[in-house]
């Protein structure tokens, strides 16, 4: 079973494949409703080849599972130019969710068509097993909410941080 997401972002692709790799970005995608915390050293950034287990919790306080993610990042062209793929292939370790066989979730930034500035953001959440048709709506539902948080938090994942102009040493004038 699939879910599948398309829509334009206001940030550059750049900015998009960054905040991909941000566990903090992430987390924010799905707050305030879940909470997300490594069980272990959460690293700065995601890197292909990053295994990470996490604690999902409601609102920090009713534990909802664990789950590893698995990264994988890839490079492909479409009939737009360069498409960058964050794929997050791991399991559903605990929770209603491991109950899953299958879980691949796959995130596609692009330019979006007519406006390099924009980014076209693709997601396809594939999930199989006997509990899949039961787990579908409730995945689907929090995918809807992903795409409402992803479009109002993309504009800030532009922003980086001015740096301070280098000032002499005393010890050089």
């Amino acid at each position: 079973m699939r879910i599948l997401l398309k829509f334009v972002v206001d940030c550059d692709p750049d900015a998009a494949w960054r905040a991909l790799h941000s566990p903090r970005a992430v987390a924010e995608l799905y707050g305030p409703l879940l909470d997300v915390e490594a069980l272990g050293t959460m690293p700065t950034s995601f890197e292909s080849g990053d295994d990470v287990p996490v604690q999902m919790s409601v609102a920090g306080l009713v534990p909802v599972g664990r789950q590893l993610i698995s990264v994988a990042d890839r490079e492909t062209r479409d009939g737009n130019g360069r498409v960058r793929v964050f794929r997050d292939w791991g399991v559903p370790l605990t929770g209603p969710l491991a109950a899953l066989d299958v879980w691949d979730h796959q995130m596609a930034v692009s330019a979006a068509p007519g406006d390099p500035s924009k980014t076209l953001w693709r997601e396809r959440l594939t999930i199989g097993g006997a509990a899949a048709p039961a787990l579908w709506p409730g995945l689907w539902a929090t995918w809807q909410w992903r795409a409402t948080r992803i479009k109002a938090l993309a504009p800030t994942w532009a922003h980086d941080p001015e740096s301070e102009p280098e000032r002499e040493s005393p010890a050089s004038s």
